[in-house]
């Protein structure tokens, strides 16, 4: 049986295989979304759900990162969040 790395959703603590979650990664030129998850930072990991982004942003992302957000990553990680749904639908 082969390993699935886990990981854990910064905005509400759930632990899911890395390939369900959205990876932000803290690089020299600032915080961004890492759709690859191969890009050299440190990274943090949340769902594709507003509610978690949300929360994210309100201090567990910057925390979980070790940096403070500015302005612009700030920007940048809300329009990202904003191309996400609203809620998970349940089929």
């Amino acid at each position: 049986m082969k390993h699935v790395p886990q990981r854990t959703c910064v905005g509400c603590r759930e632990v899911l295989s890395k390939r369900q979650l959205v990876r932000i990664v803290r690089t020299a030129e600032g915080v961004r979304v890492d759709p690859t998850g191969k890009l050299a930072g440190r990274g943090a990991y949340l769902h594709d759900k507003r509610s978690c982004w949300a929360r994210g942003l309100k201090g567990s992302l910057a925390h979980a990162l070790k940096t403070d957000l500015t302005n612009d990553d700030r920007v940048r990680l809300e329009e990202f969040m904003n191309s996400l749904p609203e809620a998970e639908t349940e089929g």
